[in-house]
């Protein structure tokens, strides 16, 4: 999704009804999180999506909020976004917390009937950081509610 340019994935936005989704985003690196919710929002909005914001703490306990909403919540919604941002520093920590968000949402994805959309930032630098919350790299919160929409209507279509 990094690629500069890569626009590709703002066409054939399709067209869905009474879609619902549950954005899971982290308190950490929240000047840069916000952005990235702040985008998926305009583009939720804007194709008629209702949606909900969760919060936790850091990008390592999103899948667990991702799994436990949608075990417990009444309305279980088409689609989870998941917005965080994992910057790079001087221990491995990088790693391991990239790694586990990484495979959580893939585990997520491969056992819930519901997509699990991964907009978590795992960059270098805060530049990097920057260039992807609205920089040359665009918004990738927008470009995560484009791909959750085009997954809903795939798994409607599926099913």
């Amino acid at each position: 999704m990094a690629t500069k340019g890569n626009t590709s994935v703002n066409k054939g936005i399709p067209l869905i009804k009474d879609a619902f989704v549950v954005l899971v985003k982290t308190e950490w690196n929240a000047a840069i999180v916000d952005k990235l919710e702040t985008g998926a929002k305009k583009i939720l909005r804007a194709n008629g999506i209702r949606f909900i914001s969760l919060t936790v703490p850091g990008a390592f306990e999103i899948p667990f909020a991702v799994k436990t909403h949608y075990a417990y919540s009444k309305l279980v919604p088409d689609a989870y976004i998941t917005l965080g941002a994992v910057i790079k520093g001087d221990t491995p920590h990088f790693e391991y917390v990239c790694n586990a968000v990484t495979e959580g949402v893939l585990q997520l994805n491969l056992s819930l009937d519901t997509p699990v959309i991964f907009g978590v930032l795992t960059v270098n630098t805060e530049e990097q950081a920057k260039e992807r919350i609205g920089g040359k790299h665009g918004n990738k919160g927008e470009e995560a509610a484009v791909t959750a929409i085009k997954m809903i209507a795939l798994n409607r279509k599926l099913k």
